[in-house]
């Protein structure tokens, strides 16, 4: 079985994970994160985690990219998993880099594909989820700073056609700020 080191390969300048036996570089790359914003008469859609990292606090409809999947089909099935919604997607909202934790999120703006009363329910890993007008989101309860990026993105944005995707703000370029220390018991790591 091969053993890997942590070193800086021949020709290269940053440390990759080597395979002592044979040269072979693993490299790691950063992770992809894709969500959105569902929004139905002027509410959005919010999750509260049922798991860490910030169990208790909220989020929207989001998590990992799989393999074999497009942008598009990873946040309807993360809307699907934690909200038990059917979206349909507007356009992307917001791309923001957490460099920290090498972190590309992209965050869409979507709607409820049925266009009667919304259905949704908590999926396994949310405690309660709701449809939330602007003034009434817990904003001293969100999970992770792109949270709030992605919220405010939305706002500003209106119901209209979206323009270019936001970015991550200027005074947190790379993503490095975190959120304050947990209110609450158990409250686990930030993003």
């Amino acid at each position: 079985m091969s053993s890997f080191i942590r070193r800086v390969p021949d020709g290269d300048n940053r440390e990759r994970m080597v395979c002592n036996d044979c040269g072979h570089i693993a490299y790691e790359n950063p992770k992809v994160v894709v969500g959105s914003v569902v929004v139905s008469d002027g509410r959005v859609l919010m999750c509260r985690r049922a798991i860490e990292p910030r169990r208790g606090y909220w989020t929207l409809p989001a998590g990992y990219l799989e393999l074999g999947e497009t942008l598009e089909e990873g946040a309807a099935r993360e809307a699907l998993e934690e909200a038990e919604a059917i979206i349909d997607i507007d356009g992307i909202l917001g791309i923001f880099s957490i460099a920290r934790i090498s972190q590309i999120q992209v965050i869409f703006r979507a709607r409820f594909r049925d266009a009667g009363i919304p259905k949704f329910a908590p999926g396994p890993e949310s405690l309660d989820v709701r449809l939330l007008e602007p003034d009434a989101i817990p904003w001293d309860h969100i999970a992770f700073p792109s949270v709030h990026w992605a919220l405010n993105a939305w706002q500003k944005a209106g119901p209209g056609p979206l323009a270019a995707p936001v970015g991550n703000p200027v005074d947190d370029q790379r993503g490095d700020h975190r959120m304050q220390p947990a209110l609450t018991e158990g409250a686990g790591e930030t993003e």
